[in-house]
């Protein structure tokens, strides 16, 4: 993290600086901004005349030619520059990596995707196709890299506090291969992937202790308990190894992974019919099992079943764990898990494990990850935003 830069007004200037980056804060007169921080009039009028300065907030027309003002003194009204630096999140997966681009309010400007196939745990092309995609991001998004404040890379490992993974010779040492010795654009942060899909599921699960279950290619869980996103010392909270322990789960693997390999194992069972949408030369996909199992395939059905109880004993085993109520099953599978997912609700439903938490499709799809991304990148410069210098003030500061 950069070094603060000391004011005397800095304590007076941070304050209303997080009053103008709340989400909920447009154009504001001093008034406003006095009655929201309990600054005085002449604290508050200093300190936007200072963020002025430094770029992150505008002088706008005052309220009398806005319309908005009638009589007596016209007030000087101010709103955040949204254009003052923006964040990047990337989703930096094994097969694929996606960046997005937003502004200091979350507004997505860009977003690119980057293929690495069969290449993923190849690290100088993993690190080439992250930062080519960064690039294009930005390129998309008409944005001088110098603007950026802060990276977050999410990626499928465990993370601690510092960005480190555990080194384990393999998988982890591959998909945490040192990106901030290559990604040059602001404070990059490395993020777990099912943690930074926690974070963006914040909004949609209110006050909830809550499991973010990334449920594609294998089992993972950002956990949000009684509001604090749980990290552990090692960054471990959350990785499923424990599922290999567990009656009826036995691994990792997720929904779609183990929906390929039942179909693989009624395949070569003779037990999938020339007629049916799990046959043919290719092996399907799950998407293609849940379409079957729309059209009562006698295999797809079984397929659903199996893997509904295998989502509720995960279910179970969290919130036996961690008292959560609510599992929010995300990723790109989400979508298409619906019968999965209402397989799993009828199975908590017999009462056996009471009390058993919701469960629920993310309604983010793919870039549940790389959103997820963007809002630690926001939570972070909104948590200490006069630790970024803006390239404004470095310019006003060079002056």
């Amino acid at each position: 993290m950069p070094q603060r830069r000391v004011t005397p007004r800095a304590t007076s200037a941070e304050t209303v600086l997080a009053y103008a980056l709340d989400p909920l804060s447009g154009a504001f007169t001093a008034t406003e901004a006095i009655e929201a921080t309990g600054l005085t009039r002449s604290t508050v009028l200093a300190a936007c005349a200072e963020l002025v300065r430094l770029g992150w907030l505008r002088d706008l027309d005052d309220a009398r030619a806005a319309g908005e003002y009638r009589k007596g003194r016209p007030a000087r009204r101010y709103e955040l520059d949204t254009d003052a630096g923006v964040v990047v999140g990337v989703d930096a997966g094994q097969h694929r990596v996606t960046a997005l681009v937003a502004d200091l309010r979350g507004t997505v400007l860009a977003r690119t995707e980057g293929a690495l196939g069969e290449s993923g745990l190849d690290v100088p092309v993993r690190l080439r196709v992250t930062t080519e995609t960064i690039t294009a991001a930005l390129a998309v998004a008409d944005v001088d890299p110098a603007r950026v404040l802060v990276t977050v890379v999410g990626i499928p490992a465990p993370v601690d506090s510092l960005g480190a993974s555990p080194r384990d010779g393999g998988f982890w040492d591959s998909m945490n291969p040192g990106f901030a010795d290559v990604v040059s654009h602001g404070v990059v942060v490395v993020e777990n992937d099912a943690n930074a899909a926690a974070l963006a599921e914040r909004p949609s699960s209110g006050d909830a202790s809550f499991a973010a279950l990334l449920s594609g290619e294998r089992f993972g869980a950002g956990l949000v308990v009684d509001g604090a996103l749980l990290r552990g010392a090692r960054g471990g909270a959350g990785e499923l190894r424990v599922l290999d322990l567990v009656e009826g789960v036995s691994s990792s693997n997720g929904i779609g992974r183990t929906a390929r390999e039942l179909v693989r194992e009624a395949r070569a069972e003779g037990l999938v019919g020339p007629a049916s949408l799990l046959g043919g030369a290719e092996e399907p996909g799950a998407e293609a099992v849940f379409a079957a199992a729309a059209l009562l395939d006698p295999v797809a059905l079984e397929v659903v079943d199996r893997l509904g109880d295998r989502l509720a004993r995960v279910c179970v085993l969290l919130a036996s764990l961690l008292d959560i109520d609510r599992v929010v099953v995300a990723g790109a599978i989400a979508d298409a898990a619906a019968p999965v997912i209402e397989r799993a609700r009828e199975r908590l439903a017999t009462g056996e494990y009471d009390p058993t938490p919701e469960v629920v499709a993310s309604r983010l799809g793919g870039d549940v990850v790389v959103l997820g991304a963007v809002a630690r990148a926001l939570d972070l410069v909104h948590a200490d935003p006069l630790a970024f210098p803006l390239p404004a003030e470095t310019s006003a500061l060079a002056t």
